[in-house]
């Protein structure tokens, strides 16, 4: 179904200060399901967020199973769980609809290539024509992506979950600081305030393309215990750009976060039907 709405009202800021408007994450089958193709325009420094509930109907899955490329369905044949098999599914077909929308091209024209660590990126020939970047986060049955211009962007969502081993994974992982602030933490706040760190950490990770074993060299500076708080970083050597991170307003019960060296501004993206 097509929609007739300017692209300024596909999008809302996620501000700060008392401005926060929690994350959305809109059904996967509208996102399917819309036939608008003309571009949306990305603002100078700024990241656009997509959030998208991955729960298709069977219709829905084989469509996004063919607007996948042959890397993407012959990974997805690999997962033994079908749960699992269909949020990669959903949540990659859901990739390549936004970025449709920024490339006005179809899902399927989406022309992906990946590095040596296997993350998506556009192919040079697309590079040359846009400078868009983008970047994919999926938990739980949700997907969260960010899309910016001319700079690397990360974004990480999670679920915010009780059975974590909370005091050994920040002792190994996490600086001594941030260790020591989660622990000071009341134990029903502990899994969320370790969440908090982890999305931010894992979001400067994925805009600088380092993995899991850089955890150790950025360190996080919370200015208050909640979402609208500014964020210090302390980055190491393994950062050769300064990347600013911001947390991302979610719901109870969800911690999200973006990352890029230049974060004017930080938009909420949905697709409205008429």
């Amino acid at each position: 179904m097509g929609i007739d709405r300017k692209d300024d009202d596909l999008i809302s800021n996620v501000g700060h200060r008392g401005r926060n408007r929690v994350i959305s994450f809109q059904s996967i089958e509208r996102l399917a399901g819309t036939s608008r193709r003309d571009h949306i325009q990305l603002e100078p420094n700024a990241a656009h967020i997509w959030g998208i509930e991955l729960d298709g109907s069977q219709h829905c899955l084989e469509q996004c199973i063919g607007w996948l490329d042959d890397v993407e369905r012959q990974r997805a044949a690999r997962f033994v769980r079908e749960d699992i098999r269909q949020h990669y599914v959903l949540a990659h077909a859901g990739l390549r609809v936004v970025l449709s929308r920024y490339l006005g091209v179809n899902p399927d024209a989406v022309p992906l290539d990946r590095s040596t660590t296997g993350k998506p990126f556009l192919t040079r020939e697309q590079r040359d024509q846009s400078a868009i970047t983008f970047n994919l986060s999926h938990a739980h049955g949700r997907a969260l992506i960010a899309v910016s211009n001319a700079q690397e962007v990360g974004v990480d969502l999670e679920f915010v979950r009780s059975d974590v081993e909370v005091a050994n994974l920040s002792k190994r992982f996490f600086t001594p600081s941030e260790h020591t602030a989660i622990m000071q933490a009341s134990e029903e706040q502990r899994a969320s305030r370790f969440f908090r760190y982890w999305v931010a950490k894992e979001a400067l990770l994925k805009a600088q393309g380092i993995g899991l074993p850089g955890l150790p060299d950025c360190e996080i500076f919370f200015e208050a215990d909640t979402v609208d708080t500014d964020v210090r970083t302390r980055l190491g050597t393994q950062f050769p750009h300064t990347l600013r991170v911001r947390l991302l307003p979610c719901e109870k019960g969800w911690e999200a976060a973006v990352a890029a060296q230049r974060l004017d501004s930080v938009k909420q993206c949905d697709f409205e039907q008429r």
